[in-house]
């Protein structure tokens, strides 16, 4: 039998979805706020459940945070997935598409309060921070080979993700990540 947050055993059925809902409105409300000003009561009071309840099932603003994030860059990997497979779009839509599934929707407060949290705990995160950017990555050269061959690929993809990554701290909104994200996938796919 798997395990959640604490050994409890892991949610089926409308437990699975109620907990689906309580994590994305933890990702709201942590976007919103930061992960140091969120409060367990702000997110029980978003995810219109009692703290009671939220602390049923999760423990600690940690556990929750691990929780919303994991939940949310597993969803993010499956919208790349499906927007890199799309082959009757150009390539460079599709990859500024990928990006904006992995990156774009994060761009603001929430990026730069993750990082600080993540330095200062490093395994917060487990190893998800490891695992699904790689796999994003691979998803990203996968795509980019079929135009330019594989090793050329490797290099392009790992600049576009540096080039996202430095976006993504410099730019205050997801139009403007956007905008500068689509002129560095066309000079870099040139």
């Amino acid at each position: 039998m798997s395990r959640s947050d604490a050994g409890r055993p892991a949610p089926t059925g409308a437990d699975a979805d109620r907990r689906t809902m309580v994590l994305e409105s933890a990702m709201a409300t942590f976007a919103r706020f930061g992960y140091r000003k969120t409060s367990m009561e702000e997110v029980a009071r978003a995810a219109h459940i009692s703290r009671p309840g939220l602390y049923f099932l999760f423990s600690t603003k940690e556990s929750l945070f691990r929780a919303a994030v994991t939940q949310a860059l597993h969803r993010d990997i499956t919208a790349v997935e499906q927007a890199l497979a799309d082959g009757d779009r150009p390539l460079p839509e599709r990859l500024v598409e990928a990006f904006d599934h992995w990156a774009g929707r994060y761009v603001g407060p929430l990026t730069r309060d993750v990082a600080t949290v993540i330095e200062a705990n490093p395994g917060i995160l487990g190893e998800v921070v490891e695992v699904l950017p790689r796999r994003f990555e691979e998803l990203v050269t996968d795509a980019i080979t079929v135009a330019t061959g594989r090793e050329e690929a490797v290099r392009i993809a790992q600049t576009m993700i540096s080039a996202s990554t430095g976006l993504k701290h410099q730019v205050g909104s997801r139009e403007s990540y956007l905008e500068r994200l689509t002129v560095a996938v066309g000079l870099l796919l040139r």
